[in-house]
């Protein structure tokens, strides 16, 4: 592994628009990921995108992540799988650990694209086989062809537990039903209604008392809540299930931009910690770029975006500014400016504007 002006960590949708569009400009972008497969999430989203045609809409995510490695196949861009970014130093080096060696590597500009983890929540019998993350059900359906199980219980409904229990069900797998703590279903209505209309119940304001199961999950108690997020007796149920999926947000992989020092701030809106970015996605530490989930919890679609943008942000801060870089600036940061257009896109542009107005 060589050395390289322009490291992007992160082979997911935000890293691969980036290494494209500093490619465009000169830039010989160097990839690591930790996994075999480029894509990150779109690798296992079998649905297809909303939006625009330019942000290519009608278009499901797996088949998006092939066309962006086709398009890097014919680009100078280097890539280096199964390797993981295992640490930053003061002096501006990054440590990358692949089959068992440490290289360390110390390029001019970074981005950390390294995406966001599942979150969890803990109740009796959490730890038995058969509870898992929304995410890990689709790895195992969509990248391996396996069903996690025969009935589910789906703990979410948002985006992704609604998407998740759509394709359970086209695999033949029975949703009894989705569960969701707030007063309202979190997702899009064209998810939920498709949903509904399979004769899943989407029961809102109800939460997971406890799986049921010794070796393996066996079934589940669910009950309703209050606003102040109570049980209320007399309405608990237990439904046979030997699957139980949590879909209950994601929080972003920030450690280490930690490392590196750069200003991090809790913005609920976001998912949590990130890192104060400029519109370019640099941070307040000169030469590292943050973009997509690490940067706050959106869609793939605007994961893209600003990959796109961090990719400029590169080419701007390594080889400085022309008229045709900034025109290729402005029209990224409008296309992403309609994407967060509407209601949907509310709760991002609030913790975007929060995290402008931290800057220290």
């Amino acid at each position: 592994m060589t050395n390289t002006d322009f490291l992007i960590i992160g082979g997911g949708p935000a890293g691969l628009m980036a290494a494209l569009s500093a490619s465009e400009f000169g830039l010989e972008p160097l990839i690591i990921d930790e996994n075999q497969a480029l894509g990150g999430q779109l690798i296992k989203q079998t649905h297809m995108f909303f939006g625009s045609k330019a942000e290519r809409a009608g278009t499901r995510g797996f088949e998006i992540g092939l066309e962006l490695e086709q398009e890097i196949g014919k680009r100078h861009i280097r890539i280096e799988r199964q390797a993981s970014a295992v640490g930053y130093y003061p002096d501006g080096t990054v440590a990358v650990l692949q089959n068992e060696k440490v290289t360390p590597l110390q390029p001019k500009a970074i981005l950390v694209a390294t995406g966001a983890s599942e979150n969890f929540v803990s109740f009796p019998g959490s730890d038995l086989p058969g509870v898992y993350g929304a995410g890990a059900v689709q790895t195992l359906m969509n990248v391996y062809g396996i069903k996690p199980g025969r009935s589910v219980l789906m703990v979410g409904s948002g985006n992704i537990g609604l998407i998740v229990s759509y394709q359970l069900m086209q695999a033949g797998v029975q949703v009894k039903a989705i569960i969701e703590g707030l007063p309202k279903i979190g997702g899009y209505l064209v998810h939920a209604s498709k949903i509904a209309r399979a004769g899943v119940p989407i029961l809102t304001r109800h939460t997971i008392l406890n799986a049921l199961g010794s070796e393996q999950v066996s079934g589940a108690i669910i009950s309703k809540i209050d606003d102040k997020w109570q049980t209320i007796e007399g309405t608990q149920q237990t439904l046979e299930v030997d699957t139980i999926c949590l879909s209950v947000g994601l929080s972003p992989l920030t450690e280490l931009l930690w490392q590196a020092g750069c200003q991090m701030n809790y913005i609920p809106e976001l998912g949590g910690q990130v890192a104060w970015h400029d519109e370019l996605m640099m941070t307040n530490v000169p030469g590292i770029f943050t973009a997509g989930d690490v940067s706050g919890i959106e869609e793939a679609s605007t994961a893209m975006l600003e990959g796109e943008l961090a990719g400029l942000g590169a080419i701007k801060f390594l080889k400085g500014d022309s008229k045709e870089l900034q025109c290729r600036i402005d029209d990224t940061n409008c296309r992403l400016a309609g994407l967060r257009a509407g209601p949907f896109g509310q709760k991002a542009r609030e913790g975007k504007c929060k995290l402008a107005e931290c800057r220290r």
